[in-house]
């Protein structure tokens, strides 16, 4: 009762001052009619700054719209707008197809340029992308690489290069001084047809040279963490040698700039002796006082926007100090990330606020400032595109040969070689960096320039395909050799996928009581994937180290021998199909639904169980070549009043199941629902039963078909149940399963490993 007088002041109150106030503004505005006669006087009036206009009112409207859109500001909003929306789909298209998305994010910047918009709509191209609007983007794009750059330094751990310092240094430098005598030799014969008159032949011969040279490490790097090759021997060899190639690339592109700003080395000797200077100061006084800021500011309770406006200002002020010096503000900001303190918590914390904002904003419009830049109707005859392919294969020829060979001369097998050869030939995002500064420098002329962009187009588009083709003509280990192996050690192996490791530990506790076996030893790989290539992948084995660590510590209480494998893929389901066909595993876990509280109307209306086998987990059954089990979580704490839903014939294989269930947790006791009396009308099932009885005498119990009901089933705490007679129930409408516990789903495929019954006695 009082709650509802307090209601009823509430909305007197409401009303008595909406009336006052309503009342007030009446009077103003009738007290302000005696102004009336000054409109005519004021009708006329011209907006500052806008064009006179006499017309209809929707004709005004009309005329101040598009006044409005010529602003500066609306221009450079239109412009992003535009560049989000196709750099992403072109990027998600070539996700698809298994190539890096920098490559769709170039092409989109070349579609939105000149070369394609500009010459089939040209009206559009020359409103959005006019040349006295170009400014703002430009700058814009620069701060986007000047971010990523500081993310790029962010990416080396030097204190991983310190043990790899002998066969990938070497490695290393001869993927720069191969292709870079190349370029320089490529370039002494297109000087004087292309750049004569254009710039000198040093400062020409040193920009061809250096972009013949350069390896985009991270295009390379998520390659490698797409393929899961993170921890393998050719993973760390090329993530390594990779980093070096990139600190030496970019010093010698510091030292390349200083020289072409003044003509010859020894005018350049005051840029080099400031430039080193800088490095030390940045080495031996910023590292360390850096270090000590990480130490306290090392987790993200702790990392507030105090700590991270600092950051900011380190990173700017080096950028400042290299662009004064005359080095490039990109290899300022490129060093102050490897300058941030070498704790990989601290580093992932700032790569996260720093990248998602760089990456995914702000790089696309440097690609559409490249586009726009790129006329691909220059290279207009043949003999240009022969030009054009020559310095294509002089690029591939350098890079990849002078990696594979020096790989195979140190001792590295033919299909390490050559892997290694193929990924340091990608250039991507890291080429068109150094093609823009020798651009804005007038060394590289618009043809070479055109040239050098396709070039690191073609060889970054190569390198998935040539990966896949050497690993067929060089596969690692025949299959059937391994298949023997694992059958003589009667090794059952599973693929435990989860979608976030922390809710892995159900799954873990279904694999161990209901697939370990006594005559199998079971083998666990736990797989989380996680969601979009544009993920960073230099931490990924300390992320993944984190995020598995509660899986490991389940895992030893469970007594699970197991490996953990974290990948990154726009495209999860396949990749775990994958996954699964081509390491031979005999069975696949996944979980699927959630953990909903009550009983009614969640369970009901919310989320209906038939639901979970419509999409993904779908794709699963009907692609892995092996047994699949969909968990389904309800509350999950532990395995004990089990019910076996026997539906079909087929349904024996679940017996087999409950078997191991029994064996496996004493606490375990198993009522089998026979739904259509096969245990009396089917032999083989009738006499598994009466063996599961004899062998468990006081853990198996029968239920007639009568107890098919809802509140008879949500009795238990974990169900197993066949695919089949699951969609049996779902497909038709059949509300019987909509209140199920924790289940087990399971689709039998047959293998090279089935499931083996346990004949021990408990």
């Amino acid at each position: 009762m009082m709650k509802k007088n307090n209601n009823i002041k509430v909305w007197l109150f409401y009303i008595c001052v909406l009336s006052l106030f309503g009342a007030m503004i009446y009077f103003i505005v009738l007290k302000g009619g005696t102004f009336e006669h000054q409109i005519e006087k004021t009708r006329n009036l011209i907006v500052p700054g806008a064009p006179a206009y006499l017309g209809s009112s929707f004709e005004l409207f009309i005329h101040s719209f598009m006044h409005n859109m010529a602003e500066p500001s609306a221009i450079l909003l239109l412009q992003i707008i535009s560049i989000l929306i196709v750099s992403r789909l072109f990027g998600h298209f070539f996700a698809k197809i298994g190539q890096p998305t920098v490559i769709g994010e170039i092409l989109a910047g070349i579609v939105l340029g000149p070369s394609l918009l500009g010459k089939f709509f040209p009206g559009t191209f020359n409103f959005l992308f006019a040349p006295d609007s170009l400014g703002n983007l430009y700058i814009l794009s620069q701060v986007g690489l000047i971010l990523f750059m500081f993310t790029i330094g962010m990416e080396l751990n030097l204190r991983d290069l310190k043990g790899r310092l002998s066969e990938t240094y070497v490695i290393s430098h001869a993927s720069i001084i191969f292709p870079f005598c190349l370029g320089m030799a490529l370039a002494y014969f297109a000087y004087g047809e292309f750049a004569a008159g254009h710039t000198d032949f040093l400062s020409f011969a040193l920009f061809i040279g250096i972009s013949m040279s350069i390896t985009a490490f991270p295009v390379l790097a998520r390659i490698i963490q797409e393929k899961g090759q993170t921890k393998t021997h050719l993973g760390t060899l090329a993530l390594a040698s990779a980093a070096i190639n990139d600190v030496t690339a970019w010093c010698m592109l510091a030292a390349i700039i200083a020289i072409s700003k003044t003509g010859s080395l020894s005018g350049s000797l005051y840029t080099i002796g400031l430039a080193i200077i800088y490095v030390g100061v940045m080495i031996f006084a910023v590292r360390p006082f850096m270090k000590r800021i990480g130490e306290i500011y090392k987790n993200s309770e702790v990392v507030n926007k105090s700590i991270v406006a600092f950051i900011f200002l380190v990173l700017i002020s080096s950028a400042l100090a290299t662009q004064l010096i005359g080095i490039h503000a990109l290899f300022g900001a490129f060093l102050a990330g490897v300058v941030m303190p070498p704790l990989p918590n601290f580093r992932k914390l700032i790569i996260d606020k720093v990248e998602d904002v760089s990456v995914t904003f702000l790089l696309p419009l440097f690609f559409v400032f490249t586009g726009l830049r790129t006329e691909i109707g220059l290279l207009n005859t043949p003999y240009l595109w022969g030009i054009c392919a020559l310095f294509i294969l002089v690029a591939i020829l350098g890079k990849f040969g002078g990696s594979a060979l020096t790989a195979r001369i140190l001792g590295e097998s033919w299909r390490d070689s050559l892997s290694l050869g193929i990924l340091m030939n990608t250039r991507g995002l890291m080429e068109l960096i150094v093609l823009n500064i020798g651009y804005e420098m007038g060394i590289l002329p618009p043809t070479i320039f055109v040239m050098l962009v396709i070039m690191a187009l073609v060889t970054t588009f190569m390198t998935t395909p040539l990966m896949s083709l050497i690993y067929k003509l060089f596969p690692a280990r025949n299959i059937h050799e391994e298949l023997k192996e694992q059958q003589a050690f009667g090794i059952f192996k599973a693929l435990v996928a989860c979608g976030n490791p922390e809710n892995g530990r159900p799954l873990l506790h279904v694999a161990k009581t209901v697939l370990d076996g006594s005559q199998n030893s079971l083998a666990v790989t736990v797989l989380h994937i996680t969601v979009g290539t544009d993920i960073n992948p230099i931490h990924g084995e300390e992320f993944s180290t984190e995020s598995f660590k509660v899986m490991r510590e389940v895992a030893d209480s469970l007594n699970i021998p197991i490996e953990t494998e974290y990948k990154v893929t726009d495209n999860i389901g396949h990749e775990i199909v994958h996954n699964v066909n081509v390491n031979n595993y005999d069975f696949l876990l996944v979980g699927a639904g959630v953990n909903l509280p009550g009983k009614s109307f969640f369970r009901k209306n919310f989320f209906y169980p038939g639901s979970l086998i419509k999409d993904k987990t779908r794709y699963f059954i009907e692609n892995s070549k092996c047994s699949v089990g969909i968990f389904v979580n309800r509350n999950f704490s532990k395995i004990s009043r089990t019910l076996v839903l026997l539906d079909d014939e087929h349904d024996e294989f679940l017996l087999r199941y409950a078997r191991r269930l029994l064996h496996n947790n004493s606490e375990v006791s198993i009522r089998i629902l026979d739904v259509n009396n096969l245990i009396a009308t089917n032999e083989s099932i009738g006499r598994f039963v009466g063996e599961l009885k004899e062998e468990f005498p006081n853990y198996i119990k029968i239920s007639k078909h009568t107890h098919l009901t809802p509140p008879y089933i949500s009795g238990f705490s974990f169900m197993l149940i066949s695919y089949k007679t699951w969609n049996k129930f779902t497909v038709s409408g059949n509300k019987v399963l909509e209140s199920i516990p924790s289940t087990l789903i399971i689709n039998k495929k047959s293998s090279r490993f089935h499931i083996q019954d346990i004949k021990n006695k408990k």
